[in-house]
């Protein structure tokens, strides 16, 4: 009789659990477990994966304030994450058995040793590195017009000049246009990608301004332009979908190749503009072309049907310009192809 009744309260706990999955939208991945302990390297993307078929909708399912959805900086290695199937639902907790008693703990952890949203190391220099220069950037650059000595080319611990220097401004990055980025449908030129050079601090006022170079990775000449450095940013942005359609194409590859994969970087032909931001997630669509049929009606063009294959995640936003993380593929990723909401 007992054997029964557990199998009958095994059988209601099961459809009420299918029946809370199909309200939520959020489905669970197949042979997703009961727990999960938090181990060093892992992110939030990869914890909510061993759950969820669809990671990225992790903050839905959280049971977590709002505060703390936006900083994802409160979760750490040894923690257990817990999996309430009736919602579904994750939770942060502890195994409690035998004789353990329940006392108040204070868990304290470095900061840096928190898991992040995505794997910061993957896209760490591009979190405050300039990559974008478009045409206002253009206009309202700094100028190097001379070097110390008239040598042409310069590097760290020399002395540069340059004009347009705002006066609130002490540190500046160095960079020089490099290629075009453009529209792979109209050809439009949006902006161009910079490639960064350095950083120089201001040792006198006056016009021209006099500054130190303290840091380069390439040499420094007569022509390149100068940005205000950035703040660096500490990445936490929680993944989530776009509230607007978005409908773009990817414009560059890092490094300049034709195509990339998972956990790559690339470059997508929509910013502010058009309502992208960073922690956004995108679906990538592939472009199949087209193809030519001789039929009985004679030569025939058909445009092939695009197929969704992957997921990118948005970490850095400029006006028409956005780069991201290819966090899913199933293939290759290539210049040309869509991205929308998912």
């Amino acid at each position: 009789m007992i054997r029964i009744i557990f199998s009958l309260l095994l059988s209601i706990a099961a459809l009420f659990s299918t029946a809370a999955v199909a309200q939520s939208g959020v489905q669970l991945a197949d042979n997703a477990p009961d727990s999960y302990t938090v181990v060093k390297g892992d992110t939030l993307w990869d914890i909510s994966g061993r759950f969820l078929s669809e990671p990225w909708r992790w903050p839905e399912v959280w049971r977590l304030n709002r505060e703390q959805i936006h900083n994802p900086h409160l979760i750490y290695p040894g923690q257990i994450v817990m999996l309430d199937r009736s919602g579904p639902w994750l939770t942060i907790g502890r195994r409690i058995g035998g004789t353990e008693r329940l006392q108040p703990k204070v868990y304290e952890e470095a900061l840096e040793a928190a898991v992040p949203s995505i794997p910061v190391h993957a896209i760490e220099p591009f979190l405050n590195k300039p990559l974008v220069i478009e045409q206002a950037t253009l206009e309202g650059a700094a100028t190097i017009i001379a070097t110390e000595t008239s040598r042409v080319l310069t590097g760290a611990g020399d002395t540069i000049f340059a004009t347009d220097v705002d006066a609130d401004t002490e540190v500046w990055q160095i960079m020089r246009p490099a290629r075009p980025l453009k529209d792979p449908v109209s050809g439009e030129i949006i902006a161009f990608e910079a490639d960064y050079l350095g950083t120089a601090r201001v040792t006198a006022r006056g016009e021209p301004t006099t500054l130190e170079i303290t840091s380069a990775v390439e040499e420094i000449g007569t022509g390149d332009l100068m940005l205000p450095s950035e703040p660096i940013d500490v990445f936490s942005f929680a993944p989530h979908a776009p509230d607007r359609d978005i409908d773009g194409r990817v414009v560059s590859i890092y490094r300049g190749v034709s195509e990339t994969g998972r956990m790559h970087v690339i470059a997508l032909g929509v910013g502010e503009q058009d309502g992208v931001e960073r922690g956004h997630v995108l679906s990538l669509f592939r472009n199949r072309g087209s193809a030519v049929y001789r039929g009985k009606n004679g030569k025939e063009t058909y445009k092939l049907p695009e197929k969704a294959y992957g997921v990118v995640f948005v970490f850095r936003v400029f006006n028409r310009v956005s780069y991201a993380l290819v966090m899913e593929t199933d293939g290759p990723v290539s210049v040309g192809d869509a991205v929308r909401k998912p």
